[in-house]
């Protein structure tokens, strides 16, 4: 049961008002190269921000109760929220759904006389970590964002880049839910029982449910690290997997990855349909070498293991950043002002100025 759910609302409102707190002025930026954009101070644009105090049940008191909630991999929430309140670069839409009753009650309250809040709702950008096509919670042009995993802990468990990958196939993680579903038909939707039941023999595949603490360092040495669906689509085994260099094996028909238009995807992992998991073998083996050293290549650059990444405090190019430049691009400016002075093409990335891939 997830029992670090922390609510929190920041409304935008679009407008043209003087006050000198109701807004931030924004402008992005594009580095070429980077993973995302950087924002900058010289901003062009003009939006009203408002915060929304719910009470201190629905999320500081959690962290009272659980102190566990700053290490869950939900805690993205808490982060997003602190980072929002600590930056001078504020522009976000987000709602956690479902809504219960007393915070939507609180919100209509103190919703902002120059605007009703709900008809708000129907335009608003989601900010989550779901990441599931067609999920009841995910609109066209919501923001899929990683799930938390922490920085330092990742930092400090570093090995020499020099160290042999010796290891072809890695995973850690529950094969089948016992709990809840026992044969493993509707969990993962079967997908890590057939990893298991196909696999478990196998010398290429280091898999098992143990959870060594070893863990950080053992993927450091692996050369294909699997994440698979669970109940959700997504874990922090992604963010894991591309922080610490390891292919990630995305096995989820209907994920929807973080920041896509930041990080190449298709270029770094390799996507297998669940349906093909008793292939998973002769896939990976059949990956020619200068493919896998290709996407070690890339997964290397510090850039995208920062995008996916909330440290403390905030840093260019982060998680928190790749967020705010993703609701930046929606604000309704004219193409010119993304361009820097003197600038008369945009130039978003090293290739064609339409192709937001950063490689």
């Amino acid at each position: 049961m997830r029992v670090c759910l922390w609510v929190f609302v920041v409304v935008i409102v679009f407008g043209f008002g003087d006050g000198k707190h109701a807004y931030q002025r924004l402008r992005t930026e594009r580095i070429s190269g980077s993973a995302g954009d950087v924002l900058e101070d010289d901003p062009v644009g003009r939006l009203k921000v408002y915060v929304y105090e719910l009470p201190s049940k629905y999320n500081k008191k959690l962290l009272q109760k659980d102190p566990r909630c700053l290490t869950h991999m939900f805690a993205a929430e808490i982060f997003m929220h602190r980072f929002l309140l600590s930056s001078p670069k504020v522009l976000i839409t987000s709602l956690l759904c479902p809504m219960t009753s007393e915070p939507a009650s609180t919100i209509r309250k103190r919703k902002p006389s120059s605007g009703a809040f709900f008809p708000l709702l129907q335009r608003a950008t989601l900010v989550q970590t779901f990441g599931q096509r067609n999920h009841v919670c995910l609109n066209e042009g919501s923001i899929t964002i990683p799930p938390y995993a922490p920085p330092q802990k990742m930092q400090a468990r570093q090995i020499p880049l020099d160290t042999p990958r010796s290891i072809f196939v890695y995973f850690r993680g529950l094969f089948y839910d016992v709990n809840n579903d026992p044969e493993g038909g509707y969990y993962a939707r079967g997908a890590r029982a057939a990893v298991w039941e196909n696999f478990k023999n196998n010398p290429l595949f280091d898999i098992s449910t143990d959870h060594p603490a070893t863990y950080y360092e053992d993927m450091q040495r692996a050369i294909f690290c699997l994440c698979p669906l669970g109940w959700a689509p997504w874990s922090p085994r992604l963010v894991e997997a591309v922080v610490f260099g390891c292919i990630p094996v995305i096995i989820a028909d209907d994920i929807v990855l973080p920041f896509a238009d930041a990080i190449p995807w298709e270029e770094i992992g390799v996507f297998v349909a669940e349906e093909d998991v008793p292939d998973l073998d002769t896939i990976l083996t059949s990956i020619p070498s200068e493919v896998i050293l290709r996407k070690q290549r890339l997964l290397a650059n510090p850039s995208m293991k920062r995008a996916m990444l909330f440290p403390q405090p905030a840093q260019p190019g982060d998680a928190f950043h790749q967020i705010l430049n993703g609701l930046a691009r929606k604000l309704p400016h004219d193409r010119t002002a993304y361009l820097k002075p003197g600038q008369k093409v945009l130039n978003w990335t090293t290739g064609p100025v339409g192709d937001l891939k950063p490689w």
